[in-house]
């Protein structure tokens, strides 16, 4: 596939573990790992989870069979390649419960990074067709001059997925301005097609055109609107305080959360966003939790030579005291 080499990663990984860092995988914390475990055997936790929930689409018909989230897909399908040394699949997938697009009319509602993989995986599976819906106008072909430098260019782009639609099927697989009404239902209770309509951007965001819907076939559906927060188990299990948009809540800079010794960071924090935020936040929640294990070793130093010259006190004292 279009992913890294899992060689190349697995070297990165020797050298941080040479550095004494220790992984700890297939650990879901809040769930086979017992948060209270992590807070008692350790001095402080920074929290870097990334905002792994997904937005949904509520609408008619996203109950039915084939509709899915983009990383349930994108995860199935990478699961499916991981080999062991020896040759054999490593994950044990089952034919039954994989994703698949061979063959089917494929329709990615989204876009981004992990809209692009999902066109992508698609075509690797030689699906019959793929369209990728996008709820913005298409945007110009040079910058706008309400969005000068330094300022993300928002200019039209295109990605890998989609010139490989185009050199495969002879045409860019995104379609603009359109929002998804309903999900339509064959017999066995399977997603047959969908309908759009047309929307116009407003003041108060974007407004759908009556009249201007659309039938599109679609036999599997991956949903890749963006991810809206953490995972909720772990922060209900921590107790920790959230904002108003679900995000744990710490200060920049500072990244402490409500709780003693828990810190958090990047995307869980702040929302989701672009990676060169997840390494600037990282390195600032280092520095944050490296300066408190030292004030919080500084006291527990100050308190064991505090008890030390009392228990000398005490001794001299009774040294003084009259023997029978």
């Amino acid at each position: 596939n279009m992913k890294l080499e899992k060689e190349t990663v697995e070297r990165r990984v020797q050298l941080l573990r040479q550095e004494g860092i220790e992984f700890v995988t297939n650990a879901d914390i809040g769930k086979n790992v017992d948060v209270n475990d992590l807070k008692a055997n350790h001095d402080a936790i920074c929290l870097c989870l990334g905002a792994t929930k997904p937005r949904d689409l509520p609408v008619p018909g996203r109950e039915l069979k084939g509709v899915h989230f983009a990383m349930e897909f994108l995860t199935k399908n990478q699961k499916r390649l991981l080999m062991t040394k020896d040759g054999t699949l490593e994950s044990k997938w089952e034919k039954e419960s994989f994703i698949t697009a061979a063959g089917k009319d494929v329709i990615v509602i989204g876009g981004g990074d992990t809209g692009t993989d999902c066109i992508g995986t698609s075509m690797r599976h030689r699906c019959k067709s793929v369209t990728n819906f996008e709820l913005m106008p298409q945007p110009p072909m040079d910058r706008a001059l309400d969005n000068p430098w330094p300022q993300w260019p928002r200019v039209f782009g295109v990605d890998y997925g989609h010139a490989e639609v185009q050199a495969v099927f002879g045409h860019d697989p995104r379609v603009y301005s359109v929002m998804t009404k309903e999900f339509l239902a064959n017999d066995d209770g399977h997603v047959k097609a969908l309908v759009t309509q047309d929307v116009e951007i407003t003041s108060k965001g974007p407004k759908a055109i009556e009249g201007t819907e659309k039938e599109w076939p679609a036999d599997l559906v991956v949903l890749s609107m963006g991810f809206v927060s953490p995972e909720e188990y772990i922060v209900h299990e921590l107790g920790l305080d959230v904002d108003q948009r679900n995000n744990i809540h710490a200060t920049y800079g500072d990244f402490r959360t409500n709780i003693e010794g828990v810190f958090a960071a990047g995307d869980c924090r702040r929302g989701q966003s672009l990676v060169v935020w997840a390494i600037n936040e990282g390195r600032g929640c280092a520095a944050a939790t490296d300066q408190y294990l030292q004030v919080k070793r500084s006291q527990s130093m100050l308190q064991q030579h505090s008890s030390n010259n009392n228990n000398t006190g005490f001794a001299n004292l009774s040294s003084l005291s009259p023997r029978s």
